[in-house]
């Protein structure tokens, strides 16, 4: 599948249609499919040739809303689509009523004539960053079978590294668009939290829900993002000679990967020689709030108010795992609650001041390279350990309000590693202009290793 503005140049340019760039999506879904693809809870062919069809008429008569418009794009199955069920991936909402009107998002979307294929498959309620799925299969990772393409947003990554879609649309939380990007070797994009409207996506926690993107470039996040948030931002390349960018070596760097090791300085070693200053810098406050006031700890508590009546109904129709995520919400005490919200406005101040001075921070997105299957498929102990640390570097940016990019910095034949580019809350516009340049510099680089 081609980018956004490809496809949106071979509409233009009637080299293709929108009918025939839906019949190249739903070939590559079939033949997924054919291999016992787990990508989608449900592919809706007779609405998306409906809307395709129509946007050709559309532009015969001259009418073109966006770049999107007749462009193939999955969305996660989080969202409220007119007329379909929301399952949030899960068994217990399966018998629930369809929608009655489309989330903000989407709705957005399709005002801009994107074209939707399906809902793509996802982590129950979204509540793991690994993508396991025991209702309705584990989506698994394009580049390297066997191994997991990451949660929660699993299928959208899926749906877009298979060549189904241009884009899809994602949630992150702590990490779900993020961690999936990284580990199949895509771009994903997880914008200012209050930038995009949440109304008609099921939530895990009102905190830190964000709607973002996942892609093939930064240019497809940027058109994303611009329909869905209503803003067009200014993010023309940013010129990497004088960029101040930040390395910490506090916590995001703390036990990785040889192989996610390699790539990230390898990347930071090229933004120093095309002329960024890379400053290593500390960040202490980022074990404390690690070690006293998790995340996680907001997180189960938001999503135990919403889930408590239905675990009530019926406990069984939930993933296990989910079930004991969502239960460390239960015995949450109001006092502790009101200081984790304390802990997260003060860590919010601190990153702020700690960021000041750079024009973005550089973490490795996720701390390992994407796990086999067989590693957690059968072991609780190791499943929530691995779910853990492949966690812990994005979600800090969700807990001090920011936004963030990832990049694929990996060399072919390597396992899919992620390079992140940071900001603090609003900084949405810096970031992506910045991931412009370093993702030209980035290919540069694959493609001078790979001649």
């Amino acid at each position: 599948m081609r980018t956004i503005r490809e496809s949106s140049k071979a509409l233009a340019t009637k080299s293709l249609s929108a009918g025939e760039l839906l019949d190249a999506s739903l070939a590559a879904i079939d033949a997924d499919l054919a291999r016992g693809g787990a990508t989608y809870t449900h592919i809706d062919r007779l609405a998306a040739r409906e809307a395709a069809d129509a946007s050709d008429a559309f532009r015969e008569r001259g009418y073109v809303p966006s770049a999107l418009a007749g462009v193939p794009v999955s969305v996660k199955d989080l969202f409220d689509i007119k007329g379909q069920v929301t399952t949030a991936g899960s068994r217990i909402l399966r018998d629930a009523a369809p929608a009655v009107r489309d989330a903000a998002a989407v709705a957005r979307l399709r005002e801009a004539g994107a074209v939707f294929v399906g809902r793509t498959n996802m982590s129950e309620f979204a509540f793991s960053g690994l993508g396991v799925k025991p209702h309705y299969g584990t989506p698994l990772n394009p580049m390297h079978a066997g191994r997991l393409a990451g949660g929660s947003s699993s299928g959208a990554a899926v749906s877009v590294a298979r060549g189904h879609v241009a884009a899809a649309l994602g949630t992150d939380t702590g990490g779900s668009v993020r961690i999936p990007a990284a580990f199949c070797g895509l771009t994903g994009f997880k914008p200012t939290a209050r930038r995009v409207p949440l109304e008609g996506a099921v939530p895990l926690s009102s905190a830190f829900d964000s709607v973002g993107p996942i892609a093939r470039s930064v240019d497809c996040c940027v058109l994303i993002d611009s329909v869905v948030s209503g803003q067009t931002l200014d993010t023309a390349p940013r010129p990497l000679e004088g960029l101040r960018l930040g390395v910490t070596s506090d916590y995001v760097a703390d036990d990785l990967d040889e192989t996610v090791s390699t790539a990230f300085n390898r990347a930071v070693g090229m933004l120093r020689r095309a002329g960024a200053s890379v400053e290593r810098f500390a960040f202490p406050e980022l074990h404390e709030v690690a070690g006293h006031h998790p995340l996680a700890g907001i997180t189960a508590a938001q999503a135990w108010a919403w889930h408590r009546e239905l675990v009530a109904r019926d406990p069984d129709a939930y993933d296990p795992r989910v079930l004991k995520r969502l239960r460390a919400g239960e015995g949450r005490s109001a006092a502790d609650y009101i200081d984790l919200l304390a802990a997260r406005e003060r860590f919010v101040r601190d990153a702020r001041t700690r960021l000041a001075r750079f024009d973005a921070w550089l973490m490795p997105t996720v701390a390992l390279v994407p796990p086999a299957i067989a590693q957690i498929e059968h072991d609780d102990d190791t499943f929530f350990a691995i779910n853990a640390k492949v966690l812990r570097n994005p979600s800090v940016v969700n807990f001090m309000d920011g936004c963030a990019l990832t990049l694929p910095c990996h060399r072919e034949g390597e396992l899919p590693v992620g390079l992140s580019i940071c900001g603090p809350a609003l900084a949405d516009a810096s970031i992506l202009a910045i991931g412009r340049s370093v993702e030209a510099l980035l290919r540069q680089g694959a493609d001078a290793a790979a001649a």
